[in-house]
């Protein structure tokens, strides 16, 4: 399985230091070696502005951009040669001299309920204590469960398991993906389907970041791209950076594909206090790349023809 176009005798990952981070790193590192196992590949820990401030809600500290600007400036330091991170954690627009080299194939999409006590939502009883991390959930757990109390949760993967654990909720909603990653997918009770909790834009996909001028390494990359991956997560992102999407917004976007090779883009926006919610999906046959982010800028187009703008900050 070994390449030609070998990216260099030795690789830099910087990585975020929590337990998922680490895993998807390491996940890269394997997938590289198998194209080239002859390259010595090495990771660089970094802790983000992102890990450091718990005690707020995402929105309002910068948004997911704080995972991921302390990895690229070591990038722009030369200190690494590219970053692997969440693709839902990547911002719209990336900073100029970035790009996106490889995007991997997608775990599990879905948003997980974990619950030591119930098996679902719908079990929970009135003035239930759920913790979420994110508002595109919030408002969609509020929209259908109203008599629930949801209240913010941060933290890695296992710091939210272990506040569970103490029972300061009697349930969170989180990524099914990290939990299935860091092999803990037995505290998974339920999935919460895609009707119920739309995704995160990118949510399952890892990404591989690093500078637009290393050509050597955006070349070399390539066999590690999933092409129905990329095309889905394209129309996703599009559709989020047409509407000017942050952590600010209420927004949520999945496409996926059915058996005939149709791809249907489904999106969701809501004001921060989730009473007006805009929905609709769209779908094309013939999709590559360029068509699908097409796709995703007519949605968003759709969504601004329905007034989508007053509910944006």
């Amino acid at each position: 399985m070994e390449q030609q176009n070998t990216p260099t005798q030795r690789l830099i990952i910087t990585t975020r230091e929590s337990a998922l981070a680490l895993w998807q790193a390491n996940f890269v590192k394997d997938r590289i070696r198998e194209y080239y196992p002859k390259t010595e590949i090495d990771l660089l820990g970094t802790t983000t502005a992102g890990d450091q401030i718990l005690d707020r809600p995402l929105a309002q500290i910068g948004g997911k951009g704080l995972f991921i600007k302390e990895l690229e400036v070591a990038m722009q330091e030369k200190r690494a040669d590219l970053a692997v991170h969440s693709l839902k954690d990547v911002p719209m627009v990336l900073p100029e001299g970035f790009t996106l080299a490889a995007v991997l194939k997608r775990e599990d999409p879905r948003d997980a309920f974990v619950s030591p006590k119930f098996a679902s939502l719908a079990e929970l009883p009135a003035g239930a204590i759920v913790g979420t991390g994110s508002l595109r959930r919030e408002v969609q757990l509020r929209e259908r469960y109203p008599n629930l109390d949801i209240r913010p949760l941060r933290g890695n993967v296992n710091t939210r398991l272990k506040k569970l654990d103490e029972a300061q909720y009697d349930a969170i909603v989180l990524a099914a993906a990290g939990l299935i990653r860091l092999g803990l997918a037995d505290r998974i009770r339920s999935f919460l389907s895609i009707e119920e909790s739309l995704p995160a834009v990118g949510q399952g996909a890892l990404a591989i970041e690093c500078l637009t001028a290393r050509d050597d390494l955006i070349v070399s990359l390539t066999p590690l791209i999933d092409p129905p991956t990329l095309i889905a997560v394209t129309a996703e992102r599009a559709f989020s950076r047409a509407l000017g999407g942050s952590c600010e917004t209420p927004l949520a976007a999945h496409a996926s594909f059915d058996d005939q090779g149709v791809l249907t883009l489904r999106g969701f926006v809501a004001d921060q206090q989730g009473k007006e919610i805009i929905r609709g999906q769209l779908s094309s046959a013939a999709i590559r790349v360029r068509e699908a982010q097409k796709l995703g800028e007519e949605l968003a187009a759709r969504f601004v023809a329905r007034g989508v703008k007053r509910l944006l900050p």
